[in-house]
């Protein structure tokens, strides 16, 4: 029984023991212990200076092995490793200063090594924590209708074409589509759009955005496990495990620097011993001293801080880099192509007006129109079925051979007449002869007030003829015309897109458009952009972006400089290849496109043009915070291993005290720099911020207000 008794009670004592262990070297167990650390070392330091007891080195020398205890743990794990890295160089440091009867100083290493090392876990955490901010919006449950009953179950078993229903203040529970009711949704959280964004039936709704309004009833249709929040949770992931070029290289010399510095460190011991003459305490002091400062922990951190910070600050306004050399590529263009259409512009054309022709009656073929265009899901069609409901005007029933002819339009019969929606070239043969010209004036009209048309024409039926009733032009049945009247609204942030464009030294802004050239022109003119081209195949615009790179090329080498980029921005569908082109490639308002998330660089997810300019700020803030990291980390290095030697050969040593502050010190403030990129002001704070004050880019590439600039 005993026996048995005491089996039973190893196993919690085991487990007591790991759980202990972990907690010890946890982050706040490291940050627990380098604080206890430091008290006893105060505490020794103190009572040594002020009463000279004997007794107070016991405090060094406990606060030096609980430094150890952490140091030893992450240097050995190196060791097996096979790697010589800064764990190791921070303990042999320790131990043989305290070998040489420096204790103190040792423990002092170890002491603000450790604090160092746990404020940067802390610094990192708080990093991650921006990012998986985004996984906290996963939702945690749904109600979806199974066997005729509402029923609770997980978000992550629902399958496409289930009905879930959304009360309010519920999270959507996937991807679904609205089949009843109507209602506003937060989705702030995921694009980083502050306003409400109105739904109705039909409309998409995006997993974890949040009914703020009326209950409703959608259709699944992704499962949890392929919605557009999980593919941008996976995009962030990806994005966070991603190097730069520049952390690449210091990854991959970390370890040969380390050696280097160790080897460099044993040398300096012998020829102050041997050639110099010096004791082997001196030597091995000022040895000791060359390897705490030549150590490159500030220098392995200097890029992944900043670049974390930049992708977890764009990520909470809604602006998705795909890892470092996504940042690194924007920073550096010089010119940008935007496509138009879904772009520019929602991409969601309305039904302005029915412009009837003669004695054509508007009511009537729009509803035509409604029901001819009923099934489709080309945004023209939905334009105007959204136009005839909101007017309260019914589809018309009496439609039938509906076909479609693709390029040109939709056909059908009605009361015998023959319907067509389209194109002139598709419309005119049915168009009655007296009523074309007025169509093609109107179509002219609106078209240089950049607006689009869509012609609907009746013919006339065969009983008009037989009847007579075709001599009356009033008549129904005797051939009929309307142009809808429709516009494509430009996205918010669109008409200050230039300035702020321009404001960054980001010259030209060019519009690349497949739409006809007189509404390009409009479009355009509006927006204030530098350039266009219309009527532009795929193929054109990819040649388009490679005619601007070479400019840009050109350019660069008759006025001196760097080469600078072009970056393309769309709606990441109908612009692969120019995307592809593209040094780097953002697509705009894309949560739910499949292909933006996966070809694009950068994923805009609201429909804010602002986050443009604002991630171009970020990106260079983010560059601009990485250069400084590197300069501060290697100037450090340099200044105090150059200091060490040469006041050493004075005979003056640098105290190794100090030198383990310049080197702790350092890491510490390369993450503090890295961690202001998280404060950052929004896409909209930085709008509300600037206006009125505008500001352009000096000669050596610095943003400065536009009155200092002009001054200078």
């Amino acid at each position: 029984m005993l026996a048995s008794w005491r089996g039973m009670d190893k196993k919690p004592e085991t487990d007591s023991a790991k759980g202990l262990l972990r907690a010890l070297y946890s982050t706040q167990g490291e940050l627990y212990s380098a604080s206890l650390a430091g008290l006893l070392l105060l505490l020794g330091w103190g009572l040594n200076a002020l009463f000279d007891w004997p007794r107070a080195e016991l405090a060094i020398w406990a606060s030096l092995g609980l430094g150890l205890i952490h140091g030893v743990r992450a240097a050995w794990e190196s060791l097996a490793e096979k790697k010589v890295d800064i764990d190791v160089l921070m303990v042999v440091g320790a131990i043989a200063a305290a070998s040489i009867g420096h204790a103190e100083e040792g423990a002092l290493l170890l002491f603000l090594f450790v604090l160092a090392g746990a404020l940067e876990d802390l610094a990192m955490a708080r990093t991650k924590r921006e990012i998986e901010a985004l996984h906290k919006l996963m939702p945690t449950e749904a109600t979806v209708l199974r066997e005729g009953e509402w029923v609770d179950a997980a978000p992550e078993s629902l399958v496409a074409g289930e009905r879930v229903k959304i009360k309010p203040g519920q999270r959507a529970p996937a991807d679904c589509r609205l089949v009843q009711g109507a209602t506003e949704m937060d989705q702030s959280a995921i694009t980083g759009e502050s306003m409400p964004r109105a739904v109705k039936v039909g409309d998409e709704l995006f997993a974890g955005t949040i009914n703020l309004d009326d209950p409703v009833e959608a259709e699944v249709t992704r499962p949890a496990k392929e919605s557009s929040l999980q593919k941008v949770l996976n995009l962030v992931t990806t994005a966070r495990e991603q190097r730069e070029p520049v952390q690449r290289t210091i990854d991959r010399m970390s370890g040969p620097y380390s050696v280097g510095v160790m080897g460099l460190s044993l040398a300096v011991v012998l020829i102050w011993w041997l050639a110099l003459g010096r004791t082997f305490d001196e030597s091995l002091y000022t040895a000791i001293t060359l390897l705490i400062v030549g150590s490159p922990c500030a220098l392995i951190i200097a890029t992944p801080t900043a670049t974390l910070s930049a992708i977890a600050r764009g990520a909470r306004a809604g602006v998705l880099f795909k890892g470092g050399q996504a940042i690194e590529r924007l920073s550096n263009i010089g010119a940008v192509c935007f496509d138009k259409t879904g772009t520019l512009t929602m991409g969601r054309p309305r039904l302005d007006q029915v412009h009837a022709v003669a004695w054509s009656e508007g009511k009537r073929l729009l509803s035509l129109a409604a029901a001819i265009e009923g099934e489709s899901t080309h945004p023209i069609a939905a334009a105007l079925r959204d136009a005839a409901k909101a007017r309260e005007i019914a589809p018309d029933t009496e439609l039938s051979a509906i076909t479609h002819t693709t390029g040109r339009g939709m056909s059908a019969v009605w009361r015998g007449a023959e319907v067509r929606l389209g194109s002139t070239a598709h419309t005119d043969p049915v168009t009655p002869v007296c009523l074309r010209q007025r169509v093609h004036d109107v179509l002219k009209t609106i078209r240089e007030r950049g607006q689009m048309g869509v012609v609907i024409a009746v013919g006339v039926d065969e009983e008009a003829v037989k009847s007579g009733r075709a001599s009356d032009p009033a008549a129904e049945g005797v051939g009929e015309a309307a142009v809808l009247i429709m516009s494509d609204s430009v996205r918010p942030g669109a008409r200050a897109l230039v300035k702020d464009l321009h404001a960054l030294g980001v010259k030209p802004v060019k519009m690349l458009t497949g739409d006809n050239r007189t509404t390009a022109e409009r479009v355009a003119t509006s927006l204030g952009i530098d350039e266009f081209a219309a009527d532009l195949l795929p193929q054109d615009k990819l040649d388009a972006v490679a005619a601007l790179k070479e400019d840009l090329k050109y350019r660069a080498q008759t006025k001196g400089g760097p080469v600078r980029g072009v970056a393309v921005i769309g709606d990441g569908v109908n612009d692969a290849p120019a995307l592809a082109a593209a040094d780097v490639s953002m697509a705009i308002g894309s949560i739910g496109s499949d292909a933006a998330l996966e070809s694009a660089d950068i994923v805009l997810l609201a429909d804010d043009l602002s986050a443009v300019p604002w991630a171009v700020k970020l990106a260079r803030r983010a560059r601009s915070t990485v250069r400084a990291n590197l300069t501060f980390a290697l100037g450090i290095i340099a200044v105090m291993g150059v200091a060490t030697l040469v006041m050493s050969l004075l005979r003056r040593p640098v105290a190794l005290g100090l030198g383990v502050v310049a080197h702790e010190g350092g890491t510490l403030l390369v993450v503090l720099n890295s961690l202001r990129l998280l404060w950052v002001d929004s896409p909209r704070q930085a709008v509300s911020r600037g206006a009125g004050r505008e500001s352009v880019v000096d000669g050596r590439g610095r943003e400065r207000p536009a009155e200092i600039a002009a001054g200078s």
